[in-house]
């Protein structure tokens, strides 16, 4: 019988959860590190492929996040055999030893992310049944394309689907997207898409003083309205959208103090720049880094993301509204069912037209008192749609499947 003062204390039981991901996103790295901190949790994350060391194929330029990817949890990378090795491609993610590796480390669950790789699909196919899989991705329908190919696509996605215990779907077109393909519902749990609000709502006066230094510089009046679009200015995306709207607001309401900044670089950067030059209301600041993205969101009264595809969600719009922004997005934005009530966080257009944007700029043009109402309720929104809320869901997901 252990002595007074001489027990020891019980050991806490720790459930086991192994992340699978292609490679260190700056998204997933503040989950990563807040699971890590649950005590009833052993977590470590396999990655795949170290991540791109020279050019990213749509910033057109090389890219090295400033803030810490890697810090703060257990993490492994696998060798990874691919002769083209990224993430732009199914076979570029090539892990011959990924189940092998997880299968020792004995998990009592296993989260993957995304399904689109060579690893993934070996990894949900061996491993099904002999560990419970979580599955994390942000696909939508908006994208589909034809019937026969939406039909093939279906019946395939249908396949990887069975190999999966539960979806944590992100919003509203997410979860249409799984039970589309054929995911029950009782398999589908909500875990927000999120960032770290914290990092974009951390001294936010001071961000606000960067950010009149910021307009200063750029020669900006402090009762102009500032249009601000973050990203990569390439197809997708839309900028010359943006950029024509803008420019028949001009010429429309050629009174009104309005301006617009492209923050980000890509291979129509040259075009954009072209056709506005020459102007001093169209401003271009190129490739900005995590850390002093908090004060750039604040240089602009109103956030734009005009994308027409591949913009399955939009986490620019996240970061945007944890800056106390309000936001307009095309109706091809993924975050749009969630994020974006008309009239109180933000203003939804149909992509690819000019003047439907123009309108909606046109409703917040010179309106400081709608703007300001419009991003406290922004902000107000965004704070359900956190890191603390995606981590406590996965938390307890997992916990529930260690307990059985």
């Amino acid at each position: 019988m252990p002595q007074p003062g001489n027990q020891v204390e019980a050991r806490r039981v720790t459930t086991r959860l192994a992340i699978l991901s292609s490679h260190p996103i700056q998204y997933n790295a503040p989950a990563f590190r807040m699971l890590a901190k649950d005590p009833e949790l052993d977590v470590r994350v396999f990655y795949e492929w170290e991540g791109p060391a020279t050019l990213d194929r749509e910033f057109g330029r090389a890219v090295a996040w400033d803030i810490p990817l890697l810090d703060g949890y257990d993490h492994r990378f696998l060798t990874n055999r691919s002769r083209n090795p990224g993430s732009h491609n199914f076979r570029g993610i090539d892990n011959p030893g990924v189940v092998n590796e997880i299968r020792s480390w004995k998990p009592d669950a296993l989260l993957v992310y995304g399904w689109a790789f060579a690893s993934h699909l070996r990894v949900l196919r061996e491993l099904h049944r002999e560990v419970p899989i979580l599955f994390r991705g942000d696909s939508t329908l908006v994208d589909e394309k034809g019937r026969m190919r939406t039909v093939a696509r279906r019946l395939a996605l249908r396949w990887v689907y069975r190999h999966i215990d539960l979806a944590l779907y992100t919003g509203k077109l997410n979860r249409a997207y799984f039970r589309a393909h054929g995911v029950p519902g009782d398999r589908l749990v909500w875990a927000p898409h999120a960032v770290d609000n914290a990092h974009f709502c951390a001294a936010s006066a001071v961000r606000e003083f960067e950010a009149v230094a910021w307009r200063r510089r750029l020669g900006i009046a402090a009762e102009d309205t500032v249009f601000l679009f973050a990203g990569k200015l390439v197809p997708r995306k839309d900028p010359g959208t943006l950029l024509e709207a803008f420019l028949r607001l001009r010429n429309v309401k050629p009174e009104e103090g309005a301006q617009i900044v492209f923050v980000g670089d890509g291979k129509l950067s040259d075009m954009l720049k072209a056709t506005a030059a020459g102007r001093s209301d169209v401003h271009f600041v190129g490739f900005q880094n995590q850390t002093v993205m908090p004060a750039v969101y604040r240089v602009g009264d109103v956030f734009v993301l005009p994308s027409v595809h591949g913009e399955t969600w939009g986490l620019a719009v996240n970061e945007a509204m944890a800056c106390a922004r309000p936001v307009i997005v095309s109706d091809r934005v993924g975050c749009a069912a969630d994020l974006v009530r008309p009239g109180s966080t933000g203003l939804v257009f149909d992509s690819r037209d000019p003047q439907g944007l123009q309108a909606a700029m046109a409703v917040l043009l010179g309106n400081r008192a709608m703007r300001a109402e419009m991003g406290r309720q922004a902000l107000a929104l965004i704070d359900a749609w956190s890191i603390e809320e995606y981590t406590s869901v996965v938390s307890r997901v997992v916990k529930s499947i260690g307990q059985r």
